[in-house]
């Protein structure tokens, strides 16, 4: 059994809009022994008043001289991880939310697999009136870094940033979360990176909240952007999969892995290309990306597949209307 346990929570903190209602979900935890370090990543937003109404001797607050960006947050991820200080670390969104007994139930799940790198929780998602929406998908206790990724590239798993706990010395040992161009995939990359061959455990009650909102990164961005990382993200998993498994159970799901790779990037650079074919126009766009089809590893069917899809989104939505 491992005591006194210390927690890091980092917000890299630049939308202000939920930020009082997330740094207060993290203050009212039932377990106490935590800092919270928020680091403003030089925001044109109200961060500091909303700091200021805290008077909690947890919170270190920094800020930064000048703004990470968009495309570069996972180097402010790992700016707020370089200042942990304690055993395990959680990076927070700065919209999302904890339930009161998020440290506590997670301290019981480390004592319970006290020799692991990463734990993660099921989630609640929730709207911007704090709302509940959906669960993600229940996930077993304990599962190796296969069966991850393998319900991971199935659709089977949903999971964010902020329900995945890591032990402090090992994620930065690793150097920190994975860096992806908008962070995307950094959360999926850094959990397997932090899996290795000892695998990771689960609370399957859902103690964490992650708000859809209009001012997500997820929402907006440069498109190229994240085909990018869509591409880096295929890179890693075909260098991973370059090493078979050690275990038998793990060598069959492997298989089936190796299978799915490019199916499963496929679909994410279609979805990709229509949610931008969604906000522009339909021709210019898909012209767009026809010419940088070579650059990001697309074809022609791809695309077409992609403007169908954005027509059909658009057709759903103009019937709504009427």
């Amino acid at each position: 059994m491992i005591n006194k346990i210390k927690f890091s929570v980092g917000i890299p903190a630049y939308k202000s809009h939920f930020l009082n209602e997330c740094i207060s979900s993290i203050l009212n935890q039932s377990y106490t022994e935590f800092e919270l370090i928020i680091v403003n990543d030089y925001s044109p937003h109200p961060i500091d008043e909303i700091v200021e109404q805290f008077n909690d001797n947890r919170i270190r607050y920094f800020k930064n001289i000048k703004n990470t960006g968009a495309e570069n947050v996972a180097n402010n991820f790992n700016n707020c991880l370089e200042k942990a200080q304690g055993d395990f670390f959680i990076l927070m969104g700065d919209d999302d939310k904890m339930e009161p007994d998020y440290l506590e139930e997670f301290v019981n799940l480390i004592n319970k697999y006290p020799t692991l790198d990463v734990y993660h929780c099921r989630s609640l998602i929730i709207d911007e009136n704090s709302q509940p929406i959906s669960l993600t998908p229940s996930c077993p206790e304990f599962e190796s870094v296969y069966d991850n990724i393998w319900h991971r590239i199935s659709g089977r798993r949903s999971q964010f940033i902020s329900d995945f706990v890591y032990r402090t010395s090992a994620l930065k040992e690793l150097g920190g979360f994975y860096y992806m161009p908008l962070a995307w995939a950094s959360d999926d990359i850094s959990a397997y990176r932090s899996c290795g061959d000892k695998g990771i455990a689960y609370i399957n009650k859902p103690v964490f909240n992650y708000r859809i909102n209009r001012y997500t990164i997820s929402h907006g961005g440069n498109d190229f952007l994240k085909m990018s990382a869509i591409k880096r993200e295929e890179e890693w998993l075909k260098i991973f999969v370059k090493d078979s498994p050690k275990f038998p159970l793990d060598l069959i799901i492997y298989k089936d892995i190796c299978n799915k790779i490019d199916k499963y990037i496929m679909k994410k650079k279609i979805i990709t290309i229509a949610i931008s074919l969604q906000n522009h126009s339909i021709l210019f766009s898909s012209v767009k990306w026809w010419l940088q089809r070579k650059c990001y590893g697309l074809n022609t069917f791809g695309i077409l597949y992609s403007v169908l899809e954005a027509l059909k989104s658009r057709y759903v939505r103009y019937k709504f209307k009427g």
